[in-house]
């Protein structure tokens, strides 16, 4: 069989079989190779030793629901590191410090934890000052930045003030949390929370999925300014996690995980690449939609959104 192959290919014109092993090349160099990287990024490779690359110390916003609270938990019982909490309801965090206290530190305090309260979407300038002051002295630390806030179905039924802080609650912390842990304090990490929500168009939720967008960037470009440094930042997609902002029931599915179930999947990746979609069905959606046509995920978010908006109104009216 083998020599009937070779007779055929030695009677194949010259060009032809370079253009063959020119093509055979490009597949294993965009195809395969990346396939092979990414198994084994999602399923073999281990995790960071988090406190060893980067300190004992984590600071977790958004720390007192959905994903900021179960990536706390990860770190902590799964880490070992000591946490600073960071919210804006204070009995909460009282709550999650206890919580996590409890579960991960065996009630023998081998986790610390800690509080700050910083309304982000508020004035943040008295909270940025407690941050810095919990903070000061820290050579380095684990920042893990998630804001979080749920969005009305559309911009236009958003009052003005609305509308100023929803982009402050996603603009300003994780620029303001950028500026209190940057090179000043030699952190070792920063680790963001975008959303698939900024990869295509995103109507009726334009502002929401914009400073999507904007974090996504930022992030990239803080990686490369500071990566000399030893500071690494990261930003990770996440596409539909069953939060409250996504449902008030929670239930979640393969393609919809659990904030704990995303946790897990996301600490895994810090330290690793720079942008990422750490739960893996997630990254599977992310390669399928970039095969589509940008006219057609427009149409079918355009269709989404129409019935979503919808289904808004009549339960708001009802």
């Amino acid at each position: 069989m083998m020599k009937i192959i070779i007779n055929h290919l030695r009677g194949l014109p010259s060009w032809l079989l370079l253009l063959s092993i020119l093509g055979l090349f490009s597949l294993v160099s965009n195809l395969l190779v990346p396939l092979l990287k990414w198994l084994y990024a999602a399923f073999l490779r281990p995790r960071k030793d988090l406190a060893r690359s980067y300190g004992s110390w984590a600071v977790v916003t958004g720390a007192t629901d959905g994903i900021g609270r179960a990536v706390a938990f990860q770190l902590a019982c799964g880490g070992g590191l000591h946490l600073l909490l960071v919210g804006r309801n204070p009995a909460k965090l009282r709550q999650v410090a206890a919580d996590i206290a409890a579960a991960c530190g065996g009630g023998g305090g081998l986790v610390k934890v800690r509080t700050v309260v910083i309304d982000l979407a508020g004035d943040a300038a008295e909270g940025r000052r407690r941050l810095e002051r919990a903070i000061e002295g820290w050579t380095s630390a684990c920042w893990s930045i998630t804001p979080a806030r749920r969005t009305p179905a559309r911009r236009t039924r958003m009052k003005c003030r609305r509308r100023r802080e929803h982009r402050g609650h996603h603009l300003g912390g994780p620029y303001s949390d950028t500026k209190d842990g940057g090179e000043g304090k030699r952190c070792g990490c920063e680790h963001r929370s975008a959303s698939g929500t900024a990869l295509p168009s995103f109507p009726f939720h334009a502002i929401y999925s914009a400073t999507k967008a904007y974090i996504d960037q930022l992030s990239k470009s803080l990686n490369v300014e500071y990566k000399d440094k030893g500071i690494d930042v990261q930003c990770q997609i996440p596409f539909y996690v069953a939060t409250k902002m996504i449902s008030a029931k929670g239930s979640s599915s393969l393609l919809v995980p659990s904030p704990d179930q995303f946790a897990a999947a996301a600490v895994r990746w810090i330290g690793y690449e720079s942008i990422c979609a750490p739960y893996w069905p997630h990254a599977v959606q992310w390669f399928f939609a970039s095969l589509f046509p940008d006219f057609v995920l427009n149409a079918w978010r355009l269709h989404v959104g129409i019935r979503k908006r919808n289904e808004s109104i009549a339960l708001l009216d009802s």
